[in-house]
């Protein structure tokens, strides 16, 4: 046993630790809640990941990312996440996808042939054609709902995506595929919490007064986004964590069926 991961094998076992160590996965978005479920994901010992996201880090993604540090300011949060990644497991065979997901360049993931999916995007069109798409390849798939304004991580529920309440992005998640006609079904980690209005759970405008990016000219490589969501590392990475443990369950249970 690979004293790597011994541990998680004294729980499952050496035969759930190599179906582990052959199973790929895909993490859409590498954000505060993205690259803690792909740190978890090769701390449990998978063997094959890739992460897809198009931004570059920004100083306000230190509150909650686990690749944003001072010195990767501007890197592009893939490459960064890679390095992380590697340097936890440097057998782990890790690719980055500097790119945003689109259902016209689904190819380019090679989503037909991994063996899990997570969502992690944030914005809903490119969410349901990924998740569109997962369906599409008989794919697994694990989403993550809104997480932002958000504190009480021991709110974070799993429900199928229909089941889900409370939640905003879960809302327009749950319209948005009945307009594209899908009645599939997925697990989804959500949060019902709803914080009070309050200047702590104000979103601002990027590039505003209130926003610590304001001075573009020095920060090229800070994200363009219409607005700013309060957000805290605790209630993210525990989702990420969550749907981490989604895919390793899904994979151990399955390799003890068979």
């Amino acid at each position: 046993m690979n004293p790597m991961f011994q541990r998680l094998g004294l729980l499952v076992g050496q035969e759930a630790l190599d179906a582990l160590s052959r199973t790929r996965v895909l993490v859409f978005g590498a954000g505060g809640v993205g690259s803690w479920a792909a740190e978890a994901l090769v701390r449990c010992g998978i063997g094959r990941i890739g992460v897809v996201d198009s931004d570059a880090v920004c100083i306000t993604n230190i509150n909650r990312q686990t690749q944003a540090v001072i010195e990767n300011l501007g890197k592009p949060k893939v490459a960064a996440l890679k390095e992380r990644l590697l340097s936890i497991n440097p057998s782990c065979a890790v690719d980055a996808f500097e790119a945003v997901f689109r259902r016209e360049n689904a190819s380019l993931f090679g989503i037909e042939s991994v063996g899990y999916v997570i969502d992690a995007i944030d914005s809903l069109s490119f969410k349901l054609d990924l998740i569109e798409t997962a369906f599409q390849f008989r794919i697994p798939l694990f989403s993550s709902m809104g997480m932002a304004q958000k504190l009480d991580p021991t709110r974070l529920q799993v429900a199928d995506v229909w089941d889900t309440y409370g939640c905003p992005l879960a809302r327009l998640v749950r319209q948005g595929l009945r307009k594209r006609g899908f009645d599939g079904r997925f697990p989804a980690v959500f949060s019902p919490e709803r914080l009070p209005q309050s200047a702590g759970t104000t979103a601002v405008p990027c590039g505003s007064a209130q926003c610590f990016c304001s001075v573009k000219s020095e920060m090229d490589w800070c994200a363009s986004k219409k607005i700013v969501n309060g957000s805290a590392v605790t209630v993210t990475a525990s989702a990420g964590l969550i749907l981490a443990s989604l895919v390793v369950n899904a994979v151990v249970h399955h390799e003890k069926l068979g």
